[in-house]
């Protein structure tokens, strides 16, 4: 088994829930204050935090407090271990489509 398994384990059991995949998704846009990440759910302040420590926890995202506020950021390269364990999950004939294509896309752009 290899060694990332752990840590795959952290990133797909944080995306599992609906709201953390939401906060995810806001955080791609930008950085952002605890208060305006908790801001579309129905949960309370300490109910928000929780699901930020199990994405801390998993290594997805980091947060600095300023004083009183928290600002919450995507950690950057927390996806590579999942692009890395689907990579392995292609199929040889995916691959050789991917070498194709790269091939078509260098020789169509030879030609003009």
């Amino acid at each position: 088994m290899p060694k990332y398994y752990d840590e795959l384990d952290g990133v797909l059991r944080a995306l599992a829930d609906p709201t953390r995949r939401a906060v995810v998704e806001r955080l791609a846009a930008s950085p952002a204050v605890v208060s305006e990440l908790a801001a579309p759910f129905a949960m309370a302040l300490p109910s928000l935090m929780q699901h930020l420590r199990v994405l801390e926890d998993a290594g997805l995202v980091t947060s600095e407090k300023h004083g009183r506020v928290r600002t919450v950021s995507l950690r950057p390269g927390a996806f590579d271990v999942l692009h890395l364990w689907l990579d392995e999950q292609r199929t040889p004939a995916e691959r050789g489509a991917d070498r194709l294509g790269v091939h078509l896309t260098r020789t169509s752009s030879k030609d003009t």
